[in-house]
């Protein structure tokens, strides 16, 4: 069987989520049930096919069952240390430690938001090094994202808990690839026999691209999806942030459909701005807030020029590809 029928335990899943919005415990119970009644059928039905005895398949099903709920058992193990390691995080929280953080950060910012969101996103770089990915999400929502939220009130800048939770998470998993921990980047250079501290780098600066991300997630609630309603509304939401991204990875790349010009540059970070940002330029432009996606046009406008500009350049081989002829 081709395993398709596996997505059925995760639709369940979605669906206990979304649309019947049972708890998190509840929904894993009643997808988990599906899967068991998934593996108790599966095998059966297979002998069934091939024209097999059905008693063996039937045995070999409960043994299926018993296998995973080894398995499980075993990876468990794991997630139960991080969370009791992370117990005791929250525990040194709330003793104080927290509001700590969040002084220390409020001094060091001296009340610039743009200034907090640096300092907290090197904050979870350094804090996220070295930590499984359960891990640094309870970390990071118990340290560091309270002080976005917390400082930005401070500041009468009003950030969506949500988007304080992603904006940290964001920097504590690209923890990952930063040297010199980058607990990744030492994966990927066994696999391709490169330096651990060379390869880390080389991956900090391909993540540099989607650093912008998180940010926009601080000052756009849009790309959230908060007080978002309409799927249409996702959808455009959806498609114009991700050509932004796509312009601010060719900016901070060097190229687009060819190599970049010097003068490219800024119209780049303009296409990136104003798609990420349409209710920034339309305040700007003097237009109501509910006619924001219109300023999506002029990003849009640029970024098909910046295409008919470099057209004729695409040609032109990249010196990587060069080398390796």
């Amino acid at each position: 069987m081709s395993g398709i029928h596996y997505l059925i335990p995760l639709s369940m899943l979605l669906y206990e989520l979304i649309v019947v919005r049972h708890s998190p415990e509840l929904a894993a119970f009643n997808a988990i049930m599906v899967l068991a009644v998934i593996m108790m059928i599966q095998e059966p039905v297979i002998a069934y096919l091939e024209k097999k005895p059905i008693g063996p398949a039937v045995k070999q099903s409960f043994l299926n069952i018993i296998e995973s709920l080894a398995s499980g058992a075993r990876n468990m193990v794991s997630v139960a240390l991080a969370t009791a390691a992370a117990g005791i995080i929250v525990g040194v929280v709330a003793l104080g430690l927290g509001n700590l953080i969040s002084e220390i950060i409020d001094v060091l910012s001296m009340g610039n938001v743009f200034l907090m969101l640096v300092i907290t996103a090197i904050a979870s770089l350094i804090i996220g090094m070295g930590l499984p990915t359960t891990a640094t999400y309870i970390v990071m929502a118990s340290l560091t994202a309270p002080a976005i939220v917390t400082i930005g009130a401070m500041q009468g800048f009003i950030v969506p808990l949500m988007s304080a939770h992603l904006f940290c998470f964001y920097f504590g998993i690209l923890a990952d690839d930063t040297p010199p921990v980058g607990l990744a980047a030492y994966a990927a250079a066994a696999i391709a026999k490169s330096p651990p501290i060379a390869t880390g780098i080389q991956g900090f600066m391909y993540d540099i691209r989607t650093a912008i991300l998180p940010f926009m997630f601080i000052f756009n609630s849009d790309l959230i999806l908060h007080n978002v309603y309409s799927w249409s509304q996702g959808i455009l939401i959806f498609v114009m942030t991700c050509m932004g991204n796509f312009a601010f990875a060719a900016a901070t790349q060097g190229w687009f459909v060819a190599k970049n010009k010097i003068w490219e540059l800024p119209l780049f970070l303009c296409v990136t701005f104003i798609l990420m940002r349409p209710d920034q330029i339309a305040s700007w432009l003097g237009m109501a807030h509910e006619q924001r996606y219109w300023t999506y046009l002029i990003g849009l406008s640029i970024f098909g020029l910046l295409y008919l500009i470099q057209r004729p350049r695409i040609k032109e081989v990249p010196p990587a590809f060069t080398q390796m002829a």
